[in-house]
């Protein structure tokens, strides 16, 4: 009776401890990128890939440090099951290649494969994989069947790697169409677990958010260089997660679905959500006024976006919606001004004023649980409708990574309590 009583006190102190264990793990997201539906080529843009037989590898950075990770695919916007014949996570070595003894087999249920099914995500199992903050790790997914409907992310900081069959343990891969050449494909996050309390400042937004215009591989978004910031200044229990899409609009769809339909998916959803910044409006302000003239650039395409035109209370309205839902989930959200735009192909002085009108109430309203000024930021003060000359790519919109720069730095990291 001893012995049995003996036993059962130590299973119950082991079953204890496991629970204690498990509850000490805290999940964050620490990569994102928001899911797209596929595309055909229009305009000057390409459409979705397809792929058969076909390894796909993809690296990305991970802004915050964890002891387990486990890797978000989606198949969201596919109209077919897409299956997954393997999957591999590693660390990431030179030109996307997996660093010696780092290689992990990713799992489903406990199974090597998977089938995602249409309109749906799929998280993979846990591996014990220790990771530090801003480490790069390769993810490789193997796509047996035919993918006609790829869900991708449009714009990649990072080249991708393709090869044919089964290569997701290979060393190496091709890059497949160099830096930047390869959307992101079928995987939309990554999360850590740590011991200690972590949490993930999601940064929502369009394509000023996704870097277009930074160095391709190097980190330079500015969501990736506020990550950088966060860690040297000893932040570690914030990650940042970059829901950014190319040409997206708070109001209507078009480069993704707008920020309103997106927010649940790409924001609310998010493991360790603590804060949110948001940083969207400029694509709704310029293509409701842009001049659209035969023969100006864009003007035809942009016309064929689907939604009418919309005024600055419209914006102001839309972020309404936003922060209320924010706060019914318990979550800070932080208005980031509209930079300026004079010089840009969808500039108008109709466009410019509405650009005022919203920048102004960011600032004023109270609305927003705290003010972030990348308006200010960029402007050149003898022209403030202007973006500063060596902060912009060239086209008077984007940043460059110094310009990148600029807007992480101007983040208040006393906002993130």
């Amino acid at each position: 009776m001893k012995h049995i009583l003996a036993a059962s006190l130590i299973a119950s102190c082991l079953a204890l401890a496991a629970a204690a264990h498990g509850a000490e793990l805290h999940w964050a997201r620490a990569w994102a990128a928001s899911a797209q539906a596929p595309t055909t080529a229009s305009g000057p843009f390409a459409g979705s890939p397809t792929f058969h037989d076909q390894t796909v590898r993809q690296v990305v950075r991970l802004s915050g440090a964890g002891r387990r990770v486990r890797v978000l695919f989606t198949n969201e916007f596919g109209t077919a099951p897409v299956a997954i014949g393997a999957a591999h996570l590693a660390l990431a070595g030179a030109g996307g290649a997996i660093r010696a003894g780092s290689d992990h087999v990713l799992s489903f249920g406990g199974k090597p494969s998977a089938v995602m099914r249409a309109g749906a995500p799929l998280l993979s199992d846990p591996v014990d994989m220790p990771v530090k903050a801003l480490t790069r790790v390769a993810i490789s997914l193997y796509l047996p069947g035919q993918v006609d409907a790829c869900t991708c992310h449009g714009t990649s900081a990072e080249p991708g790697y393709v090869a044919p069959g089964d290569q997701t343990s290979a060393t190496s891969l091709p890059v497949a169409g160099g830096p930047g050449g390869l959307p992101r494909v079928m995987i939309s996050g990554v999360d850590v677990a740590s011991d200690a309390p972590a949490g993930t400042i999601v940064a929502f937004g369009d394509s000023i958010t996704d870097g277009v215009g930074s160095t391709p591989g190097a980190d330079r978004r500015w969501p990736d260089q506020l990550a950088d910031r966060l860690q040297a200044a000893g932040r570690h229990d914030l990650a940042v997660a970059d829901e950014g899409i190319s040409g997206n609009r708070v109001l209507n769809d078009g480069f993704g679905v707008s920020a309103l339909a997106r927010f649940d998916r790409d924001v609310l959803e998010t493991p360790g959500l603590r804060d949110v910044i948001l940083f969207e409006g400029i694509n709704d302000i310029g293509i409701s006024f842009m001049k659209r003239q035969a023969g100006r650039p864009l003007a035809g395409f942009m016309a064929s976006l689907p939604g009418g035109p919309v005024t600055a209370q419209d914006i102001i309205s839309g972020y309404r919606q936003l922060i209320a839902r924010a706060h019914e989930h318990g979550v800070k959200i932080f208005g980031a001004t509209i930079t300026p735009y004079e010089g840009a192909a969808t500039f108008s002085p109709e466009g410019e004023a509405a650009r005022q009108a919203v920048n102004h109430w960011i600032r004023t309203s109270g609305a927003f649980d705290g003010v972030i000024d990348f308006d200010a930021a960029w402007r050149d003060p003898a022209h403030p409708g202007r973006i500063k000359d060596g902060l912009h790519m060239g086209d008077h919109l984007h940043g460059d990574d110094a310009g990148y720069r600029a807007l992480a730095n101007a983040v208040d990291l006393k906002l993130f309590r």
